[in-house]
């Protein structure tokens, strides 16, 4: 009973709260329109809704742990994390810092949350649309040129259980075209706050880990490893664990660029929160990278 409660006045601040701010978007969008090529002043009204409605819920309690990069507010990068929920933007928005999201174009049309997402600047994408895929890599190049991050999840979707879906290309093909380096982010018990196909609200603590970046510079599209269809499908189960990892040692770049990708999932095996009890991975490096930042953080890390 109590859930079912709380649930209902969380969706009734969430609500609330975008129809008392849909005024103060559009003037802000309108005021800023053609002097701010970032979205930057936008983004920061798109991180206060979203700060304040999951702050406002007592079912979520959600931290951040680790540090961001010390020019994260000038300078362009391409973050990626796992994706379990539709309450992982709301966790990304307690960062100290802006990013513009890259979101299917259905989202968009949805009342207000669609009409605020389009208000402060983020990007719209139509799966199989070849035109619509260049203008969204057209948009992501200004917004990274005006020093402002944008946030990809590279599994492309939800996972309907918090594991690993297979990364795809689009996140490190951008980085290596704009030369940005990728900010990799760790979400754990998110999936626990609202999982997929649910239409309530979990009880849940959620905690975002900030990893190291991992460098682009010299990287080119021949550094992304595209195995043969046949060997991708017999790989599909390992991918799992390790997304698209090359094999041979003149991938060595890009071993590294994936490899510093798929940490933002593997951290979810090395973490340990309250409410999300996570197995350690068989990834013994990466478990030594994230071992080493996860104590001493808010949520019992």
């Amino acid at each position: 009973m109590r859930r079912a409660v709380l649930g209902l006045w969380t969706y009734v601040e969430f609500f609330g709260a975008a129809v008392l701010l849909l005024p103060a978007f559009a003037v802000v969008a309108v005021l800023h329109r053609d002097r701010d090529p970032g979205n930057r002043a936008r983004g920061h009204m798109m991180r206060f809704f979203g700060r304040v409605t999951s702050s406002i819920t007592p079912l979520w309690r959600f931290s951040v742990a680790g540090t961001a990069p010390a020019d994260v507010k000038q300078k362009g990068y391409v973050v990626i994390s796992n994706h379990a929920s539709t309450s992982d933007p709301f966790l990304l928005s307690h960062l100290p810092f802006d990013m513009r999201f890259i979101a299917k174009e259905e989202i968009f049309k949805l009342p207000l949350l669609g009409w605020l997402m389009r208000l402060c600047g983020d990007i719209p994408i139509r799966r199989g649309d070849s035109g619509s895929v260049r203008r969204m890599f057209e948009a992501c190049r200004r917004t990274l040129d005006a020093g402002v991050p944008v946030m990809i999840f590279p599994e492309g979707t939800r996972s309907p259980d918090g594991t690993l879906l297979p990364f795809k290309d689009g996140a490190f093909q951008l980085a290596i075209d704009a030369q940005a380096p990728i900010l990799p982010l760790a979400l754990v018990g998110t999936h626990a706050c609202r999982p997929k196909g649910s239409l309530w609200f979990g009880d849940a603590r959620a905690v975002v880990k900030i990893l190291e970046p991992i460098p682009t510079a010299g990287l080119t599209a021949a550094d992304l490893p595209r195995p043969h269809p046949a060997r991708r499908r017999r790989a599909a189960p390992r991918a799992r664990r390790i997304p698209r990892l090359a094999t041979r040692p003149s991938r060595v770049a890009a071993d590294r660029l994936t490899l510093g990708a798929s940490l933002a999932v593997l951290a979810s095996r090395h973490f340990r929160t309250r409410g999300a009890d996570v197995r350690v991975g068989e990834n013994t490096h990466a478990q030594g990278t994230l071992d080493r930042g996860a104590h001493g953080a808010d949520g019992g890390l």
